[in-house]
């Protein structure tokens, strides 16, 4: 069976906590894989903050997922805090890339959780059409 293999950056510019709640894990008594994408989703979101942008105003402009792709290394349980690495790469017209590195601290170890790439577009919701990125923002992606 063919398996996802993701190849990250040698480094991230942005990185954040995101504490594992009590909702994040499911029957079998960890987070879940369905969760794992909401971190991402958080931490994509504190991305963007941290670079004045949100999905629905990145530079006058929105934006939407064209597609993700996660790779499962560990689990992650109910009061765990996740350090999550971000950074943008791949940067064409109409997109960019995202690429996130989720980790946390054992016993003074560092293990990786996940790792995972998302594919980010430019959208214009009310034409409902792709466009390109705005400069400005295409640049702050480069810091």
């Amino acid at each position: 069976m063919a398996r996802i293999k993701l190849e990250l950056p040698e480094t991230f510019s942005f990185s954040c906590e995101i504490p594992v709640r009590i909702t994040d894990v499911n029957y079998g008594g960890h987070v879940g894989n369905d969760t794992i994408l909401s971190i991402i989703h958080e931490a994509r979101i504190r991305f963007l903050k941290n670079l004045g942008y949100s999905e629905m105003d990145f530079d006058g402009k929105g934006m939407i997922m064209a597609d993700a792709a996660i790779e499962f290394k560990n689990e992650l349980f109910y009061g765990d805090t996740v350090l999550a690495s971000v950074t943008a790469g791949d940067i064409s017209k109409i997109g960019f890339e995202l690429y996130y590195k989720l980790e946390k601290e054992t016993e003074g170890i560092r293990r990786l959780i996940a790792t995972a790439k998302t594919g980010m577009i430019c959208y214009d919701y009310e034409k409902k059409k792709i466009i390109p990125i705005p400069e400005e923002a295409k640049e702050s992606l480069h810091r």
